[in-house]
């Protein structure tokens, strides 16, 4: 029950760091047409979407594309162009075939990974959100 709960908080945290970055984009857009200050915060979040969309199937969760629709989400939140987006992609496909690599069935090993990554996803948000948010 613990794991819903997480679950849940991660995607409304994620639902949350999308509505801030499509608020924020246009502005981190113009200064000097750099990346924005939390590129690095959404590269890691990619990755840790790829990570959940393959191990929670694995591991039964049942969620269908709820992890690559949450990278969707912020993709078309971020709008960002084509060099960046390419980046975020190749991040999430990073997760996903990292674990794919090495996990064929879900194991002790696999389900701390989750539990790990749910909880630095949620951090993630939670601090984009918090540093942000206008």
């Amino acid at each position: 029950m613990s794991g819903i709960m997480v679950d849940n908080r991660l995607i409304r945290a994620i639902v949350l760091t999308a509505v801030v970055i499509a608020s924020t984009s246009g502005l981190a857009r113009a200064a000097e047409g750099g990346p924005p200050p939390y590129q690095a915060d959404l590269q890691r979040l990619a990755e840790i979407l790829g990570a959940l969309h393959y191990l929670r199937g694995i591991c039964g969760a049942n969620e269908g594309q709820t992890w690559r629709n949450e990278m969707q989400a912020l993709i078309d939140a971020e709008a960002p162009p084509g060099e960046r987006r390419d980046r975020l992609v190749a991040s999430f496909n990073r997760g996903y075939r990292g674990f794919q690599q090495t996990y064929r069935s879900c194991t002790p090993a696999a389900d701390l990974a989750i539990r790990r990554y749910l909880d630095e996803g949620a951090r993630i948000s939670r601090d984009i959100t918090a540093r942000f948010a206008n």
